[in-house]
């Protein structure tokens, strides 16, 4: 866990997220904001109905890679940021899980809701993550599918 006062912490595994953990470790005693978002697992996608589970399949190196571009183009935009995290899972997820968890701090919350958003945002469109459904008695690659782009250029 990382431990700086400024500092970025990104995670892509097939363990649980902890979205409390992840508050705990943004908040800082400079920082009047802390905004997170969790994105989770839900029962149904613009495809189908009674979704059981998702699983997502990527490059955790070169994922890891593009969110660390991703960060460092939030820190640009808002200089005023401490602590920044993002932490996605790969493999099975389970309906209402996690799947995804941004964390951001700074002085004021306009900045720390802006960097949030974007960082979400901006995650989507830039780092290759691939996502399978599953429903019962079946599965299926996601058919929302996008080129995938450079975290400035969002």
């Amino acid at each position: 866990m990382p431990s700086t006062p400024t500092s970025n912490w990104v995670l892509v595994t097939p363990d649980q997220l902890s979205l409390d953990g992840l508050t705990t470790w943004a908040t800082r005693p400079n920082c009047g904001a802390v905004v997170t978002f969790s994105g989770v697992v839900r029962d149904n996608s613009s495809a189908r109905e009674n979704v059981l589970a998702l699983e997502y399949e990527t490059s955790i190196e070169l994922a890891e890679k593009r969110i660390h571009e991703v960060i460092d183009e939030a820190r640009v935009r808002w200089p005023s940021l401490e602590a920044v995290a993002i932490h996605h899972r790969i493999g099975r997820v389970e309906l209402s899980d996690a799947t995804v968890i941004v964390a951001v701090s700074s002085a004021h919350r306009d900045d720390a809701f802006d960097a949030a958003r974007y960082c979400i945002d901006t995650l989507k469109v830039s780092v290759p993550m691939w996502k399978r459904e599953i429903w019962e008695g079946g599965s299926a690659w996601s058919d929302d599918s996008s080129p995938i782009l450079n975290a400035r250029d969002q």
